[in-house]
């Protein structure tokens, strides 16, 4: 393994960025995040083969994803270490960035170089690291305790409380914040007469209800949500780029809640655009949510406030919810995958509607024409509701939230949209978000959290397609 370490270092890359990496292996392979936009950012600039991006990814923990990228990138050419630097910036790792970017003499690393790369892959949990110097001819041997596969590794850097375990915060970096790629005029053109009209701008109004901070008096067995302000934050930072008109509220009682919900109903602009979003944030239970008095407000008065009834000026127009808040008290722990074939389902059998002549858009029938009746529309229609966790009949998901990046949902619907609302309609981002989400796993060493899982889902009565269209402004 050392002459092919050698072997790579020799092949492709300028020295002076060989040895950048060199200096660093040891931190880059602790601390490094090899995670899919990463990957993908280097396969955009044909740094990695799709062959070598899996082989990274099939990788089970962070450590040997790290070693493996850094295996492959020093044969990868000489704009290798500069595509990976620019990864490091678009993942929101400036430190490591700034690490790889100083030169030697500023930090005193022009010296002995220790480089950290794997022995033969271990059967078991716990493998082994040599550490190889280049002024040195001997090899020494450390014994590391690696984590189980695919965990939500981090580096502390203080001792974790009992309390912040509890509270399901596991430190990492901050969440990405790359642009959200624009969707083509030629995307648009050929997808948006088989889809919800969504060219307004702006698309439409945001509403996000954070709560942080409960009255201890008031609700004294609802902890803060460690986190829960990054999630607003990246929530206001998305769809402000996706052209909603956002508006963030914190730390509202559950009548507080009520009030800035039915003031945004009435909201008169509704009219004039195409869609509207609503994030809540909070503690919650089965089907409500809390205000910071510890008062519940039901997700169903929530959903009929926006229906066909209470919210006319937005029928036949999508409304899109986000649920970020527990919806049980139970941690959901996994269960072992077993290998075997996959199942099948029986089709489903679709009977035709009775009556279907006659029936059409809302849209194509003038609205002035008084002689005919007019059409009926269900009382809840053209909505999708994404939920952090599961609704569970015996155990009830708890949502897990993260002091830096903020919940895992939040994340992965930051991430999803970012780089996927260009080509993708919604329905379709949430399912790739609950892939995510299924594949996360926590790291909590010696609490009842460690290996904690946790499952997204959504509803939908959405009735076409809803593409976002980032970004693409139609030319009249």
């Amino acid at each position: 393994m050392n002459v092919r370490w050698s072997k790579m270092l020799e092949c492709g890359m300028l020295e002076r960025d060989r040895r950048a990496l060199r200096r660093c292996s040891k931190i880059l392979c602790k601390q490094l995040v090899v995670d899919e936009l990463l990957i993908q950012s280097l396969q955009a600039d044909n740094i990695l083969t799709e062959s070598m991006a899996e082989s990274i990814m099939a990788e089970q923990t962070s450590q040997k994803r790290s070693w493996r990228l850094l295996l492959f990138l020093p044969k990868r050419g000489p704009r290798a270490f500069s595509s990976f630097c620019s990864a490091l910036r678009e993942t929101e790792q400036q430190h490591l960035y700034d690490l790889l970017t100083q030169s030697p003499e500023k930090d005193g690393r022009d010296t002995p170089v220790e480089i950290i790369q794997p022995e033969e892959e271990p059967e078991g949990n716990t493998g082994r690291l040599v550490m190889a110097t280049t002024e040195k001819k001997s090899e020494r041997c450390v014994d590391y305790s690696l984590p189980l596969p695919t965990q939500e590794e981090i580096v502390a850097k203080r001792p974790r409380t009992h309390a912040e375990s509890m509270e399901f915060s596991l430190d990492a970096d901050s969440p990405i914040n790359t642009p959200v790629l624009p969707c083509t005029p030629d995307f648009y053109l050929s997808h948006c007469h088989q889809s919800y009209r969504m060219n307004s701008s702006p698309r439409g109004l945001a509403l996000v209800i954070s709560n942080v901070t409960f009255d201890p008096c008031a609700a004294p067995d609802l902890d803060p949500r460690k986190g829960g302000e990054v999630d607003d934050e990246v929530l206001r930072k998305v769809f402000t780029e996706l052209d909603y008109l956002v508006t963030v509220h914190r730390d509202l009682t559950a009548q507080g809640m009520r009030s800035c919900i039915e003031n945004f109903c009435r909201r008169p602009d509704h009219r004039t655009v195409d869609s509207c979003v609503v994030c809540l944030l909070s503690h919650g239970v089965d089907g409500a949510i809390y205000g910071t008095d510890g008062q519940l407000v039901q997700l169903d008065w929530v959903f009929k406030s926006f229906d066909n009834a209470h919210c006319p000026l937005l029928q036949n127009k999508p409304k899109i919810f986000f649920i970020q808040a527990c919806r049980g008290e139970e941690m959901d722990c996994g269960v072992e995958q077993i290998d075997g074939p996959a199942r099948t389902c029986s089709p489903c059998c679709e009977q035709l509607d009775a009556g279907r002549e006659g029936q059409g858009d809302a849209h194509s029938r003038p609205r002035g024409d008084m002689g005919r009746p007019r059409i009926k529309l269900p009382q809840r229609s053209d909505m999708l509701c994404g939920f952090a966790s599961l609704k569970g009949q015996r155990i009830c998901t708890a949502a897990m939230r993260n002091t830096k990046r903020g919940s895992w949902f939040i994340q992965e619907l930051n991430t999803t949209l970012r780089l996927q609302a260009r080509d993708t309609h919604l329905a379709d981002i949430m399912v790739q978000v609950n892939r995510r989400i299924k594949e996360r796993e926590g790291y909590a060493p010696g609490t009842a959290h460690h290996r904690c899982k946790e499952m997204s889902e959504f509803t939908s009565s959405l009735c076409k397609d809803l593409y976002l269209f980032p970004k693409y402004q139609p030319q009249y």
